[in-house]
Order: structure tokens, then C-alpha cells, then sequence
């Protein structure tokens, strides 16, 4: 529709010039009118850029600086400095308000976004509910947990043993920690800003950014898809939820849709017609950053494909699923479930889930916690669902969810986690070739990574801006244990 606009307003100007498809005029009237016409279709391919464009990047900037503000507490300068001053995100311009607690957005006085932050639930896009609205919502959450973790033994708590098994080279592991934290990728810093190396569930090695450390909160991106994995595996566990039923979503009774299973939304491989490209205007960029309830959008993108046949990686997939949570838990115990199903057992007492306008957590892409509570999360899946003893998933549900979907070509993805790839023999055909074929990961954008790799006994989180050479550092820390 929007290219047919584009075109109509192209074939408008022709007739306002009056240029013919076929004329006599002299060469340089010919070459006038053709370099006039080249301008209005330049600046009408501008407009149309910039009525796309332009309130993604409003939106984009203005939710991650009031995150990291506001949550982090970070410096909104050095957070525009190294966030957002890529092209086209360098177009837009940001400005803190301390008093209403919000950061607003916009691309030379256009396209205005504002997001605002609320204790205990992080920063949301002001979209499609009005701000005071929105100021209004209430979550029942959790009470803080105000205990001193530094006394408590890892990985319950925060204090560490200082002896470590024989097998491992501990200052080896260091010394790559501490220089990955200053790798450069194809010539850029990567700006890695944590590393934890857990061996056996013990933490070994942890090093951090200067002005971070092992209580900083950082963005998952994505790895936010595995935590809602895990929670529909609880409801499972909890029998509420039979993954290989039809999805509870409302707006599928009826259509076409119906037969959409929860294991597909896990598998991506619902067959919907949602476009995950962020180097341009897509259904994922107009669902983070347009829409105020995301699962929603999601829901009703028509069907491209029949369920189960085609894998189309999506954060849509992951927000129905969280709406799924919603539903089933109910609107009493939703924004605390979690919490209290997940998060706390497991130790993760730092990590925070931010909710869309619509206030279902955004499950695809807005998790916060430090890097250990990453880790924490990570051993819970090398552990095979369990956690001091008890069984927090279902017994077979780690087993299940690092099977590879049929329907992806590579054998690469699981319940909302990566796999190292579909061989198990030939190296050549993995995603990390010089890492064990067993290896599964939470992935993110940017590189938030938390890798189990079970034949080694490692799990490894890595924390940053931009993707590393992650072949690399996992062949280099695997190379200090001794088998």
C-alpha cells in the first residue's frame, strides 16, 4: 500500500511537469526536466523514508535511554554516545526529564515518542494508551528482597569459594576474560561490558567494564525469549498449560489460525507473516516501538505458511506467548508469576521484566539482571531444570526444548533457545564450529549470550553492545579445562 502511494505521487509530478514518455524536446530541456523529475522522486522517496523511519528511531532511543537511566543509572551522554550513534539512529535526539521520570524522542523536531519509567516495572512506550492512563496501571508485584546475598554461598547467594578444581586453568580464564573485554570486532569495539564463566556450577571467572560489576542490571534482548520458554515450561509443570493443544489466543477461534499450537509459537513455526529485520522499517519494528500491545499486533498478522511447516524466527511468536502466561495465570498473579514461579527460586533476585503499554511483559526482547543472575539462569538449564534439589521444570522439558525443529534448515533452534547446529560429527556445519555440537544458548542482540555447553561443564555469559567473536572465546576458555 505504501509503495503504491509512492508511486501514484511519482506519477503525479509527471503530469504536473508534463512530461511525456516519448518526446522531441531539445536534449538539454530533456535533461532538465529528467534531473527535475529525479528530485521530487529523491524527495519523495524521502518522505516516505522518514513517515516509516522516523518514529521507530523516536521510539528506539527514547525507550532504551529512559531504561538506561533510569534502571542502570547510567550517564543519558555516554548512553547516546555508544548506543545510538549509529546511522540512522544518530538522527534522532533525546531528552531526560528527571521530574516525570520519562525520556522523550524525536528526528529534527518529528515523529515525538516519549517513554516513561515506573519503579519496580522499568520503561514503556507511551503508544496507543494516553500517558496519565498508563501512569494509572497497577501491578501487584513481589516485595524486593532486601537480604545480603555477599553471605549467602553461590549460587543461592553472592560469596564465593576461593579453592577451584584441578581441571580448570583459573588464570588462564582470567587472562581471556580480561582481554576479550577490550576485543574489537571487523574493526569496531564491541564495548563487552561482563563475562562469567561458571564450571560444574561453580563460578570461576567473572570480569566487568569499567563502571559495571557483578550488581549492574544489563539488557538481554533476546535471551528475554528463553526466560518466557522456561515459564511456559512451569505452567506445564504446573498443568496448566498442554503446549500441544491449540494456543489460547482469542483472536484465532474461528480463523485459520485455530490450529497454531503453543509448541509452534515455541518452535517458531507458526507460519505467520511477521518480518524480524531491524535494518529497516518491519512488522518487528512497528511492534517494539508503535505498538502498545504487541501480542496483539502479532496475533493478527494473516498466514503466510501452514503451522509446523516453515521456521520464521520471530519476536512475535515469543509476545503471544507471554500473553498466553497472562491468560492462564490470570491478572491477579500475572505481573508477580514470573517472580515467584521463576526468578526467586532460582536466585535471580536482580532481573526485572518490562511490560508493554498494554501490561504483558515483553517477552521477546526487555529482560534485565546482572551477569551472574544470567549465569544463574544458565545453570538452571545445565542442572536439567533442576535447583538445590528441586525440580523447577518439567523433568524432561531441557531435553525437549534443545531438540531441533524439523522445519528449520540448519537444526539450530529448540524451545526459544539456539543450537549449536544440525551435526553432530562434521564441525563444518555448525554455527560455532570450534564449540562442542551439544552446546545450546540463549541468544540476544548485540551479543547477550548465555552459552551451556554440558560436555564441558561450562556455562558462560557474555554481556555487551556489539557481537563478538564468540567461536573464539568459547574454543579459547575451553581450552583451559582439562578433561
Amino acid at each position: 500500500m505504501q509503495t503504491t502511494n509512492c508511486l501514484l505521487s511519482i506519477a503525479h509530478c509527471l503530469l504536473i511537469l508534463r512530461i511525456p514518455y516519448f518526446s522531441p524536446m531539445r536534449p538539454r530541456k530533456i535533461i532538465l526536466r529528467s534531473l527535475l523529475l529525479i528530485l521530487v522522486v529523491i524527495i519523495v522517496g524521502g518522505v516516505w523514508y522518514a513517515w516509516r523511519a522516523f518514529p521507530l528511531i523516536s521510539g528506539f532511543g527514547a525507550k532504551n535511554v529512559c531504561s538506561a537511566v533510569f534502571l542502570q543509572h547510567r550517564d543519558p551522554k555516554a548512553v547516546i554516545e555508544e548506543e545510538l550513534s549509529m546511522f540512522p539512529l544518530s538522527l534522532g535526539s533525546f531528552t531526560v526529564n528527571e521530574e516525570d521520570s520519562s525520556v522523550t524522542g524525536s528526528v529534527w523536531g518529528f515523529a515525538r515518542r516519549k517513554a516513561i519509567y515506573r519503579h519496580g516495572l522499568g520503561s514503556t512506550i507511551v503508544n496507543d494508551v494516553p500517558e496519565d492512563v498508563l501512569r494509572k496501571q497497577r501491578f501487584v508485584l513481589p516485595t524486593p528482597v532486601t537480604s545480603n546475598r555477599d553471605s549467602i554461598p553461590w549460587p543461592s547467594g553472592d560469596m564465593l569459594s576461593d579453592t577451584f578444581p584441578s581441571s580448570i586453568d583459573k588464570q588462564g580464564i582470567d587472562r581471556i576474560l580480561g582481554e576479550a573485554l577490550n576485543d574489537t570486532f571487523d574493526g569496531k569495539p564491541v564495548h563487552t561490558r561482563a563475562l562469567v564463566v561458571l564450571y560444574d556450577g561453580q563460578l570461576i571467572s567473572e570480569k566487568y567494564a569499567p563502571g559495571y560489576d557483578k550488581n549492574t542490571v544489563m539488557l538481554g534482548w533476546s535471551v528475554s525469549k528463553s526466560l518466557i520458554g522456561a515459564l511456559i515450561g512451569i505452567l506445564v509443570k504446573e498443568g496448566k498449560l498442554d503446549i500441544n493443544m491449540p494456543a489460547p489466543v482469542p483472536e484465532w477461534k474461528g480463523t485459520n489460525k485455530e490450529s497454531i499450537t503453543v509448541r509452534h509459537l515455541l518452535q517458531q513455526t507458526t507460519g505467520l507473516d511477521f518480518a524480524e529485520v531491524y535494518s529497516s522499517p518491519s512488522e518487528v519494528t512497528r511492534m517494539l516501538f508503535n505498538k502498545g500491545d504487541m501480542a496483539a499486533y502479532t496475533a493478527k498478522r494473516p498466514l503466510k505458511h501452514d503451522p509446523g511447516t516453515m521456521f520464521n524466527y520471530t519476536s512475535g511468536n515469543s509476545n503471544i506467548l507471554s500473553r498466553i502466561i497472562r491468560h492462564t495465570v490470570g491478572e491477579r498473579e500475572y505481573a508477580s508469576y514470573p517472580y515467584t514461579a521463576l526468578f526467586r527460586r532460582i536466585g535471580m533476585n536482580t532481573a526485572l521484566l518490562e511490560p508493554d503499554a498494554s501490561g504483558t511483559y515483553i517477552g521477546s526482547s526487555y529482560s534485565y539482571a546482572s551477569a551472574r543472575d544470567f549465569a544463574r539462569f544458565g545453570l538452571l538449564y545445565y542442572n536439567e531444570g533442576k535447583w538445590n534439589g528441586e525440580q523447577v521444570l518439567p523433568e524432561k522439558w531441557v531435553k525437549e526444548s534443545i531438540e531441533p525443529v524439523d522445519a528449520a534448515p540448519r537444526k539450530n533452534y529448540g524451545y526459544q533457545f539456539w543450537l549449536n547446529g544440525k551435526s553432530k560429527t562434521d564441525s563444518t556445519q555448525r554455527w560455532l564450529p570450534d564449540v562442542p555440537a551439544d552446546m545450546f544458548f540463549a541468544d540476544g542482540f548485540g551479543g547477550q549470550d548465555i552459552y551451556i555447553i554440558p560436555s564441558k561443564k561450562l556455562v558462560v555469559v557474555r554481556l555487551g553492545l556489539r557481537v563478538i567473536d564468540e567461536n573464539g572465546l568459547l574454543r579459547a576458555i575451553i581450552e583451559k579445562v582439562r578433561d
